[in-house]
């Protein structure tokens, strides 16, 4: 394993720690509104402080960008930090969360981990080196055919303005697909398209640190990640569509007759 990559996983799991330690005692979580459906726990701040400890102890002048606290440094290299992504579910003890770190290294994603405490599941990827959930190598799944296909989306939860566009893509989706699953964490919902659990995903809005980690598995795993045009923009955009490559092609087929100017 790459010593970075060693020192991500030890810092998701520290995180995992923290987490599944707090999921005994629910009701006495702080639980702030960033705004509306975006919810903050103490468990997110603590889980995140953790992850960062420990990488700027292993790598003090690395830059981070992370969903609480923010950017800090200036280094061409950058940690992408989600400590618990899917909060809702976590604050409803639905088993559907998880730990997200990924390395950008001028600015192309280089290493990634996605650990789901409540399973102990570890997804790790480096670059040009595969994917793996624990010790076994990660392969997109071999579905040709979009009829025949398990998708997973994310509804729009805080940012309304595509409602329209999406409603509509969720409904052709439906139609044209063996299911259409929404568990509620981007960054797991990627890892297991990478496992190939799902055969593809798609969302509208995300943020770096929901989908940085799981597209680096995605890629190493023999699967494609672009924005609803297939292009290489979503990490900015946050506008996601992933799949083995048919299912990935088809999906974007798919999705293009809803695309407003601003998708």
């Amino acid at each position: 394993m790459h010593p970075m990559l060693t020192i991500a996983v030890k810092a998701a799991r520290r995180a995992g720690n923290i987490i599944n330690r707090s999921s005994f005692d629910l009701d006495k979580l702080t639980v702030q509104h960033k705004n509306h459906n975006d919810f903050v726990s103490e468990v997110d701040r603590a889980a995140e402080d953790a992850i960062i400890d420990i990488l700027l102890e292993a790598y003090p002048k690395h830059q981070i960008l992370a969903e609480e606290s923010g950017a800090r440094g200036d280094s061409e290299y950058q940690w992408i930090i989600d400590p618990l992504d899917g909060t809702t579910n976590f604050l409803h003890g639905f088993p559907q969360y998880a730990v997200s770190i990924a390395l950008l290294h001028k600015g192309v994603l280089n290493q990634a981990v996605i650990y789901d405490p409540a399973h102990n599941d570890l997804f790790t990827a480096s670059k040009g080196g595969g994917a793996f959930l624990n010790d076994r190598r990660l392969r997109v799944s071999k579905e040709k055919y979009l009829k025949n296909a398990l998708v997973g989306t994310g509804f729009p939860y805080t940012d309304f303005s595509h409602l329209d566009a999406y409603m509509g893509m969720f409904r052709d989706v439906i139609q044209k697909t063996a299911g259409l699953r929404r568990p509620g964490s981007a960054a797991l919902d990627l890892a297991y398209v990478a496992a190939g659990r799902l055969d593809g995903f798609f969302e509208i809005g995300l943020k770096p640190w929901d989908i940085a980690a799981g597209c680096l598995l995605i890629q190493e795993s023999g699967g494609l990640v672009g924005d609803f045009r297939g292009n290489e923009t979503y990490l900015d955009s946050g506008n996601i569509v992933a799949g083995n490559p048919k299912i990935f092609s088809q999906l974007l087929q798919t999705l293009a007759p809803h695309l407003t100017g601003s998708l």
